[in-house]
């Protein structure tokens, strides 16, 4: 499906009943990340699922963009649906940065948080470097120099020797993104607020979830956040990498339904 918002076309998916659960997908990827989510957990709620704006059938706008831009345009979406009541917000990775601005900026529509395989802290100087560079060799290469620096490290070392099927499909859902979307989100994961002090604010339930083999995000982030979070609980994936959610969609699926049930 695909909206009209002021200033912005956005392409979502929407299926099920109950209480939504908002999915906010990962750098550079697209709603389609949630393939595995939508297929099961709308049984049992409401799941909404958009393309962050310059990432799937989404409009591609002008940069850069910021996490704040991206919780907004998901309020925005929600308005539109006559979304009212509190949802649960899911974000993996970037959306994980995602979910934490919507919290700060939205926070009387979040019901719960569902963090996965991301972390609270903002890009040391190392990091912004980087960020500068890969969007140095988006623009001087396209897309294909993103994913083939991120391809590596977005599974579990296992999978790599295990499932060719993931390793394919994890491709395909970066290959497409523009350059434009890529070099205004890099932007916005370099610009990033740090979040740690906003983790002992947070009064809604929080789920982190993480994949013990992630090799973007080593796991103690997940526990260090857990630890900061009033009101939180750690389910680390065995065998799982930055994108859990494909790699153990079973594992990942009963954690998210157990959460929704709990609140």
């Amino acid at each position: 499906m695909r909206l009209h918002l002021p200033g912005l076309l956005v392409a979502y998916t929407d299926e099920g009943e109950g209480r939504p659960l908002l999915l906010l997908h990962g750098f550079p990827l697209s709603r389609r990340l949630w393939r595995p989510q939508v297929a099961d957990l709308a049984a049992t709620t409401r799941v909404l699922a958009p393309d962050l704006r310059g990432h799937g059938q989404s409009d591609v706008t002008a940069g850069p963009y910021s996490v704040e831009q991206y919780a907004d345009d998901a309020a925005r979406l929600l308005d539109a649906l006559n979304v009212t009541q509190p949802v649960i917000v899911a974000g993996l990775s970037m959306g994980g940065y995602i979910a934490l601005a919507f919290q700060r900026r939205h926070p009387q529509r979040v019901a719960g948080l569902i963090l996965a395989a991301t972390r609270a802290g903002a890009d040391s100087a190392e990091g912004k470097a980087k960020r500068d560079e890969a969007a140095a060799a988006a623009r001087a290469h396209g897309a294909r120099a993103i994913v083939d620096a991120m391809l590596p490290k977005m599974l579990a070392p296992r999978t790599y020797q295990t499932r060719p099927d993931l390793v394919a499909e994890a491709r395909a859902l970066m290959a497409p993104t523009k350059v434009t979307g890529i070099v205004s989100a890099l932007a916005a994961l370099r610009d990033r607020p740090d979040a740690t002090k906003q983790l002992a604010t947070i009064r809604q339930p929080v789920l982190v979830l993480h994949g013990s083999d992630d090799q973007l995000i080593a796991p103690s982030e997940a526990e260090a956040m857990t630890r900061a979070l009033p009101n939180s609980r750690l389910a680390l994936l065995a065998g799982g990498g930055h994108l859990l959610n494909l790699e153990q969609p079973a594992a990942f699926n009963a954690a998210v339904r157990t959460f929704a049930a709990s609140l």
